[in-house]
């Protein structure tokens, strides 16, 4: 029993013995491993955050109405180019009943009072001539001449008054009847003008639409927005994540979905100190004035990408970020150079900015140094040498 156990032992061992043979007789056969190199390179090395947003006029103006009514007439279109004072708009006023009944009463009330002014302007005006004879003829004295006379120019100014009076209540009814009066010029009008110069960029009311006249209650009824589309800006957000890396200043780049091929220079102005929450995330609110549009139209609104530049370095010595190796224990950076056939040198580098593709090299290798790629993927068939 004893010598069929110590059998089985050894023919078990025989065949671990005869697995592990034929095992490094297989990998013997394997080509060894052939590492490549790569030589540096001059890029241009950008560091830099994305922003996501929209592109917006630097300025947009609302127009409003000066009084309530209906629109008569719309004289404008959206994308149309208007000089400041050009005709927007006509509205007709529609009255209101109390209103104009106040107004009519005001007429009343005042006409009265320039009435009764003016019977007792006559009294008066007979009682000072009949004053003055006798004063002529040195029967009364100068004190009591004086004391008629003033009596006399007070009973002149209260009629003047009553007039003034007057006319401002009849004006009164005027604009609340008709929207406008005369002697006021362009004050009191059914007319809206441009307050500014630049393209028309929406008229959100139509012929019949009612308005409402801006006051300290009511911001009132928009008639039209002009903006100058030669002065956009980038208003867009940023992760709480990457807002410490930016400060007013820094150049964007802006890049519109709708229009290919072409980036526009700005510069971040803005930076909201105040996050807001969206979408389970802090955003910050960022702005950026546009340089230069040149001749290129952009329609308000369209969405956008701008590149927040952080760091650049252009046209230095650069590698792949993906050739260099740290030291487990110094964390340090190095690469290994190519002094033969198959033979490495271990060489510290000093590294600059990087994109997260290429990495700066400050130090360390030349241009013409071939560099290991230390962890290239097995199975892959091998490229060339840089030369």
């Amino acid at each position: 029993m004893k010598r069929t156990k110590t059998v089985i032992l050894l023919l078990v061992i025989v065949a671990c013995f005869a697995t592990a043979l034929i095992y490094l007789w297989k990998k013997n056969q394997e080509d060894p491993i052939t590492y490549v190199s790569e030589m540096p390179s001059e890029q241009t090395i950008v560091v830099k955050t994305m922003a996501t947003g929209n592109i917006v006029p630097k300025e947009e103006v609302l127009i409003k109405s000066n009084i309530s009514g209906v629109i008569e007439e719309v004289y404008i279109e959206a994308g149309e180019y208007i000089k400041s004072g050009d005709l927007i708009a006509k509205i007709r006023v529609i009255p209101n009943v109390s209103s104009l009944t106040s107004a009519k009463n005001s007429i009343a009330t005042s006409q009265t009072a320039v009435e009764t002014a003016q019977i007792n302007l006559q009294t008066q005006q007979a009682n000072y001539d009949r004053q003055k004879a006798l004063f002529d003829k040195g029967i009364i004295s100068a004190n009591d001449f004086e004391s008629i006379n003033n009596t006399y120019l007070q009973t002149k100014q209260s009629l003047e008054q009553a007039k003034i009076n007057l006319t401002s209540a009849r004006q009164n009814y005027d604009i609340i009847k008709t929207g406008t009066t005369s002697g006021l010029g362009n004050i009191a009008q059914t007319l809206v003008r441009a307050t500014i110069s630049g393209m028309v960029l929406d008229v959100p009311v139509k012929e019949g639409n009612q308005v409402i006249e801006a006051n300290n209650f009511n911001e009132g009824t928009s008639i039209a927005s002009l903006a100058d589309v030669q002065k956009m800006i980038f208003e867009g957000n940023v992760d709480e994540s990457e807002v410490g890396k930016i400060k007013e200043g820094l150049p964007l780049e802006i890049t519109v979905g709708a229009i290919e091929n072409k980036k526009f220079d700005a510069v971040l102005d803005y930076i909201a100190p105040k996050g807001l929450a969206e979408n389970g995330a802090i955003q910050f609110e960022i702005k950026g004035s546009i340089k230069s549009i040149d001749s290129t139209f952009i329609r308000a609104g369209l969405s956008a990408n701008a590149s927040i530049i952080l760091d650049k370095a252009e046209n230095v010595l650069a590698i792949r970020e993906a050739l260099v190796q740290y030291d487990r224990e110094t964390k340090k950076p190095y690469v290994e150079l190519e002094v033969g056939d198959q033979k490495f040198e271990r060489k510290d580098i000093e590294l600059g900015i990087s994109d997260g593709i290429f990495v700066e090299v400050k130090s360390g290798v030349t241009k013409t140094d071939k560099i290991k790629v230390w962890n290239q993927v097995q199975g892959i068939p091998k490229y060339a040498q840089n030369n």
